[in-house]
């Protein structure tokens, strides 16, 4: 009967009230907003205090009034207290990591308790979310994830967050809206994997040959002021001899272009999918690697800054510059 009577009530709550929903990355419940129903074991609750008061009536016992009395008020203070489980609470938006389309995409929400009181059965809910359940500790932040699937690339919004709780008694529901304004990046869904040096769309850089590296021992030169101490000849020291700094060498590869143009004539999100799978490939394998797009060309690199820069790149492709 209570889910029957939330299914009715929230979304006519929500529509009548959605214009005053905060938005923002730190936000306060306000007492105002908040909204409260009673629960299922709240009605079977109030039945079972009318029939004990009818009783106490009918048979003018002032025992069955005084316990009547007490169940009842009890029932009033515990509506204050999941009243005030939610009062002042503070949400603030906190990492939303990148992920890959077909994947869930995981938001972290700060809940803040200013109070010097804990709150307990916390329940956070979004869109298409599995709600989640904490407790806060008087005046500590605890940190909530929630996961949302993530069906195609490009910017994916956190949307509206419900925060509610049944403490103490679960006699009472309350809960509130809030809108933190989170999103984070959807890559291209992977398409299927590619051998690097066979791949259509690899175009070699012009250069090759060797560098200085940490493959081959070279020989040693004299010691210079912020060479790594891990290629410093310390058996030269113990024999008190200068310092020297052992010299390597190392082949050179060659910078790979992931190009859109040079990839087969296959639909748009298909060459993404394809080039998607190849920077994840390359940075596998440490291999330097560009990519050019319509309007976009990223110098060859590593790293996974380097990778995200790539793979947001294709996310977006297609959407307005901001």
């Amino acid at each position: 009967m209570n889910r029957r009577l939330a299914a009715l009530a929230e979304p006519l709550i929500f529509k009548l009230f959605r214009h005053k929903v905060p938005t923002g990355h730190n936000l306060i419940v306000e007492r105002q907003r908040i909204y409260a129903l009673p629960t299922r074991f709240g009605l079977v609750y109030a039945a079972m205090l009318l029939v004990m008061l009818l009783g106490a009536i009918n048979y003018n016992n002032s025992l069955a009034f005084m316990l009547t009395f007490l169940l009842a008020s009890t029932g009033i203070i515990s509506i204050l207290y999941t009243y005030r489980n939610l009062a002042h609470l503070q949400l603030r938006s906190g990492k939303a990591a990148p992920s890959f389309a077909g994947k869930d995409a995981r938001f972290t929400v700060l809940l803040h308790n200013p109070d010097l009181l804990p709150r307990y059965a916390l329940r956070l809910t979004a869109a298409q979310a599995e709600p989640r359940l904490t407790d806060i500790a008087a005046a500590d932040t605890a940190a909530v994830e929630l996961s949302i699937a993530a069906p195609r690339r490009g910017r994916l919004r956190l949307g509206m967050i419900t925060l509610s709780t049944t403490y103490p008694l679960g006699l009472v529901r309350a809960w509130a809206y809030v809108n933190l304004d989170m999103q984070c990046i959807v890559y291209p869904r992977p398409g299927p994997r590619l051998a690097l040096a066979t791949a259509p769309n690899f175009h070699e850089g012009d250069h090759a040959g060797s560098a200085m590296g940490s493959d081959d021992f070279l020989g040693f030169r004299a010691y210079l002021p912020g060479d790594s101490p891990r290629h410093i000849h310390w058996k030269a020291v113990a024999r008190d001899l200068p310092l020297l700094t052992k010299k390597f060498t190392a082949s050179e590869t060659q910078d790979l272009w992931l190009d859109w143009s040079l990839l087969p004539a296959v639909d748009d999100e298909t060459r993404l999918r394809i080039l998607c799978r190849l920077v994840v490939d390359a940075q596998r394998a440490s291999q330097a690697y560009g990519l050019r797009l319509p309007g976009v060309e990223i110098m060859p690199a590593l790293g996974a800054l380097h990778r995200h820069r790539c793979l947001q790149a294709l996310a977006l492709f297609g959407e307005p510059q901001s």
